[in-house]
């Protein structure tokens, strides 16, 4: 309630002195105008700025912006703060924000978040984890990732992009869910990293024709993608690697002879 009131204090001051606070706050002005002005803003640390971008987190209009904000003023408390807002896309828009710092103290909040029972508040919270190149996140990632389901797909994407062989199991469990989108990013990392004990399971999907997308048109402009299809590109890439180690060998084997 004091800190509210301090940004309702300080937004009338500013306001009254025709700071961009008071523009990006005033509901009788555009969008853009809104923006234009929180955009201005941006990299003022100051403690009346601050404050009033934290409470700017509660307007959809300017939310996005304000939320960048505060991350680069480096407002780890008050996004933290906001992680306890009963609004999901105030919770939504810290746990993104929060990620970009990639701190390891930070990591644990994150996870919590990305178990936030709106999916929209997990997502971003996975989004978030993506920031991080710390190995340390992976098993959190594999862990949401086991799981499926939107926030699962989210963290399979961002472990698939650590090219490392623990993300094969959880790949090879979700073939057999189904979940489509799910099953698209398990084939990529089955294809990279899988082996020949992997080619029975990808023919079956193989065989069977699954479009992922609106009536098989796929999605906006995009063409519909087919699960048969990626088990195909599976197929191709382990037999293609069995093809180039064997000729490896050979070569070698001729080379000692």
């Amino acid at each position: 309630m004091k800190r509210f009131g301090l940004f309702l204090f300080c937004a009338g001051v500013l306001a009254a002195a025709g700071d961009p606070v008071g523009r990006m706050l005033d509901e009788k002005l555009s969008v853009a105008q809104r923006n234009n002005a929180c955009f201005e803003l941006r990299g003022n640390r100051s403690r009346e700025v601050v404050a009033a971008m934290r409470g700017a987190l509660s307007s959809e209009v300017v939310r996005a912006c304000a939320a960048r904000n505060l991350r680069e003023a480096g407002a780890v408390d008050e996004l933290l703060s906001a992680l306890s807002a009963p609004e999901p896309e105030i919770r939504a828009a810290a746990a993104r924000e929060l990620g970009y710092f990639a701190r390891p103290d930070l990591m644990d909040v994150l996870v919590k978040a990305a178990h936030d029972p709106s999916v929209l508040v997990a997502t971003n919270a996975v989004m978030g984890l993506g920031q991080y190149h710390d190995h340390a996140v992976l098993p959190h990632m594999l862990d949401l990732a086991a799981a499926g389901g939107a926030v699962g797909v989210a963290a399979l994407s961002r472990a698939a992009q650590f090219d490392e062989p623990a993300t094969l199991p959880v790949a090879r469990k979700l073939l057999s869910g189904n979940d489509p989108a799910a099953k698209l990013i398990a084939l990529l990392i089955v294809g990279h990293c899988g082996d020949t004990g992997d080619l029975p399971r990808l023919r079956e999907l193989a065989a069977k024709s699954q479009p992922l997308g609106v009536r098989g048109r796929g999605f906006g402009l995009m063409p519909a993608l087919d699960i048969s299809g990626a088990a195909q590109h599976a197929i191709d890439s382990i037999t293609s690697r069995g093809a180039r180690t064997q000729a490896g060998r050979l070569s070698t084997l001729m080379y000692a002879c």
